[in-house]
């Protein structure tokens, strides 16, 4: 008896499924230099452990960068700002449920002294034409991020292959890049956001603002799972959900006016890309 008993126990346990591997406690975020740069991300990180008590992973490169990771299956969740590549990453499949999450602008800034005369120009390519004529010194952060694939597109739209000794590459993240224009006395592009942080150190002046393709949009993305087998859906999807949550979008909406008086990016979730 005793030994049947023991078979029917064997046999259950043997049917039992069996259990799955638990769920990861841990999301990885790749995303922009610009959201670390500005501060705003280390606010939203620490909001989003504490109500989910989930550990973010974040991996800050620039955006060309941050979806490719993703697309790799190197990461749960992306929130980046090249609307084009984002939108590609998307229809090949890799990405999904792209949600607009908020805006700022770029600026073109340059040196108080203005070699290139383009302060207060009317669009960004007008005035790099004026500092290729020139052969001012502009600093670009040449490293496929969404600020470095705006800069290209407007170098295209200018007609100028630009090119050294007035072109300087950096090939690093905005805050650095500031730090060489500064430095080097130079022109360049950047995010509203990431200047203002960082503009109490720097003798940069704004040149150039308001011109329409300086819009900056962020928005955030899932990965596709079918990326690769360590991709954390629920982790993933929890981090978009939180970005565009209604008390997330009232801290982004609010952040930076302390400090600087003003917000440094306005929420737009629930807007779509006809919006702007």
């Amino acid at each position: 008896m005793r030994c049947r008993s023991l078979l029917v126990l064997l046999a259950l346990a043997l049917a039992a499924p069996a259990a799955g591997p638990a769920p990861s406690r841990s999301v990885i975020l790749a995303t922009t230099t610009s959201t670390q740069d500005s501060g705003l991300l280390d606010v939203l990180v620490r909001l989003f452990e504490r109500q989910t008590g989930l550990t973010v992973k974040t991996v800050s490169v620039g955006t060309g960068q941050a979806l490719a990771l993703a697309a790799r299956g190197e990461a749960d969740v992306t929130l980046c700002h090249a609307p084009a590549l984002e939108q590609k990453y998307v229809a090949e499949g890799r990405l999904q449920n792209r949600r607009l999450v908020m805006y700022n602008d770029f600026v073109l800034v340059g040196p108080v002294a203005d070699p290139a005369a383009v302060r207060g120009d009317k669009t960004a390519v007008a005035a790099l034409r004026k500092i290729a004529a020139a052969g001012a010194r502009f600093v670009s952060r040449a490293d496929g991020s969404g600020t470095h694939l705006l800069e290209q597109a407007l170098w295209a739209q200018a007609g100028v292959a630009p090119t050294a000794p007035w072109y300087i590459e950096s090939g690093q993240g905005m805050g650095a890049t500031l730090a060489v224009a500064d430095d080097r006395h130079a022109y360049t592009l950047t995010d509203r956001a990431t200047l203002l942080a960082f503009g109490r150190r720097l003798a940069l002046g704004v040149m150039v603002e308001g011109d329409r393709p300086l819009l900056n949009v962020y928005s955030v993305m899932e990965v596709n799972p079918a990326n690769g087998p360590r991709v954390n859906v629920a982790g993933g999807k929890a981090f978009a959900d939180f970005m565009v949550a209604p008390a997330t979008q009232a801290v982004i909406g609010t952040f930076g006016v302390e400090k600087f008086g003003r917000p440094l990016f306005v929420p737009i979730a629930g807007r779509r890309d006809d919006d702007f």
